[in-house]
């Protein structure tokens, strides 16, 4: 079984506050790149997660896997 819950950053909205990279302990985003988030190790977001997200001001994480109306499906890069 592969997983597929990840977040996927929505980069026209994403205002680069760092909430999202300070929240996430799985190690899923670059601390590198600070403060934009940038998704390095998408198999560590654990599913049914959404603690980057709820904090996130501007709503511009969402979930591939996650199957609730408002799913991304777009990847933003």
């Amino acid at each position: 079984m592969s997983k597929s819950w990840c977040p996927i950053i929505d980069y026209n909205r994403c205002c680069e506050c760092g909430k999202c990279v300070n929240k996430c302990r799985q190690g899923v985003y670059d601390k590198s790149k600070m403060p934009k988030p940038i998704v390095i190790y998408p198999q560590g977001c654990i599913q049914g997660c959404h603690g980057c997200g709820n904090l996130c001001p501007e709503k511009a994480i969402t979930y591939e896997g996650d199957n609730g109306n408002k799913m991304n499906r777009r990847r933003m890069f």
